[in-house]
């Protein structure tokens, strides 16, 4: 009998185990929150605060970007951050209403592999502009940036997860005016994984073109063949970037991508695994987690070619970002006239399949020379 009346004691939210653990997971993920906000702030490099190893000692007035001035990157930060607000509340609210929800759980993958971004900076030459927020250039993982690792790649997860929302929706539209035996049908996957590529190359030259004419940053070095602009500080390797970057959201896509089941692909992928079976919402997102992080490493793998075989012979000329040193790791600068001082940057040795930056001279004329660049 007192086992029966033990039994029939109602469970109330008090009392649920569940709704305990959920509320300790919730009161973790806030902590989390609010200290990585405070350590964040804590770190933060202003503007033009620059280590020595960066700065320029001759430093002289930051030069003017190309078609914007610098007020828009200032606005262009806030715009970030404010969007990243915003998206970390609907998040939330989402999670509340459907937790453990597989767009949130790559939405979380998706900003997680923002760790990856100095690595992803260094491979492409991609430099930012040191009026920028970032993160202290003497730290191990920044300092493998070129220069500066800003904040503003915070935005991630809209950069990499977007194009799927316009892809998937256009992937419905077609099979719903095809009958099922076509091949939108039989090869949903790859046909979703065209789209997103085509989506993704779009949305990524068009962001890019007008983040780099914005001052936020240039890609120091670039292959001559397949870019826009060569030769120009706002110059843009269109078919190479605006390619492999999709290398991040396919995956991403088709990843999310649900069958007449009602499973995604990830969900099949962590079935098939056995990954944490008891915590199938900790499976699904180690899943995402690790083939974004495979799919980034690609991305920079194929720049690193690029980078070893040094074909990426055009430089943005004249050099855009006076305050900091010359970012020139194989001497490129110094044989186009660029005067220094010079950056070779921290992967200077094996990392680039060399011993140190190659002792050039600075030549007395050339593309980058001021005598041969108009101001």
């Amino acid at each position: 009998m007192a086992v029966a009346t033990e039994a029939a004691v109602p469970r109330t939210r008090e009392t649920d185990p569940r709704s305990l653990r959920s509320g300790i997971g919730w009161g973790v993920f806030w902590v989390g929150l609010l200290a990585l906000i405070l350590g964040a702030a804590h770190n933060a490099r202003p503007p033009g605060d620059l280590a020595d190893r960066v700065k320029n000692p001759q430093a002289v007035p930051a030069m003017a970007s190309p078609a914007f001035n610098y007020h828009w990157m200032a606005r262009l930060e806030a715009g970030t951050w404010v969007a990243m607000a915003i998206l970390v509340v609907a998040c939330v609210v989402i999670w509340r209403r459907h937790p453990k929800h597989p767009i949130l759980l790559m939405a979380i993958a998706a900003e997680g592999i923002v760790w990856l971004d100095p690595v992803m900076n260094w491979a492409p030459y991609a430099v930012y502009n040191p009026q920028l927020w970032h993160w202290p250039e003497t730290w191990p993982l920044a300092s493998l940036a070129p220069t500066v690792e800003p904040f503003i790649v915070v935005g991630y997860v809209t950069f990499y997860l977007g194009p799927y929302f316009p892809a998937i929706w256009i992937l419905r539209r077609i099979q719903r005016s095809r009958p099922v035996t076509s091949f939108v049908w039989r090869h949903p996957l790859i046909s979703l994984g065209l789209i997103t590529y085509a989506v993704g190359f779009v949305f990524d030259a068009f962001l890019e073109i007008f983040c780099i004419r914005a001052g936020l940053y240039v890609y120091s070095q670039v292959v001559p063949f397949g870019s826009v602009f060569t030769g120009k500080p706002y110059q843009f390797p269109l078919l190479w970037e605006s390619s492999l970057v999709t290398l991040v959201m396919i995956p991403a896509a088709v990843l999310l991508y649900r069958d007449d089941t009602g499973k995604t692909v990830a969900e099949k992928l962590t079935q098939r695994a056995r990954l944490f079976p008891r915590r199938p919402a900790m499976g699904l997102f180690v899943v995402m987690f690790a083939v974004l992080n495979v799919a980034y490493l690609t991305y920079g793998l194929g720049f690193a070619i690029m980078r070893w075989s040094k074909v990426s012979t055009s430089l943005a000329c004249p050099w855009p970002y006076p305050q900091e040193k010359v970012y020139d790791p194989q001497g490129f600068y110094a044989k186009a006239g660029q005067p220094g001082p010079y950056l070779p940057g921290n992967w200077d040795g094996w990392e680039s399949l060399q011993s140190g930056r190659p002792h050039v001279a600075t030549a007395p004329s050339g593309k980058c020379s001021p005598t041969s660049v108009p101001h």
